[in-house]
């Protein structure tokens, strides 16, 4: 298992509907996630700039592959693209980040 994390932006104005909408996440997007190797993830809005902070634990089998080109992930990115900076196809833009310490 390693650590992944990245940034996303958000537009102005969004930061409860962004909110709501995670909190009414679909079950079939969540079970997606889990099944895909994607755990104790976790998503930090900075309300200063709009940056979103995401954290997630991924599985030594992770295929980055996967999730990009579910159908169930292409409809949450286009439920998402009215409120955050998103790529031509409604993926939202990401900024990796990289480690530089851990402690656990």
């Amino acid at each position: 298992m390693h650590r992944n994390a990245f940034k996303m932006k958000l537009k102005p104005g969004f930061e409860q509907e962004y909110k709501k909408r995670h909190d009414e996440i679909w079950p079939e997007l969540s079970q997606l996630l889990a099944s895909s190797g994607i755990s104790d993830y976790s998503i930090f809005l900075d309300p200063e700039t709009l940056t979103l902070f995401a954290f997630q634990k991924l599985a030594n089998n992770f295929d980055e592959n996967l999730i990009p080109n579910h159908p169930i992930v292409k409809k949450w990115w286009a439920y998402m693209a009215d409120i955050m900076e998103t790529n031509p196809d409604n993926s939202p833009v990401v900024f990796p980040l990289h480690e530089v310490f851990h402690m656990d």
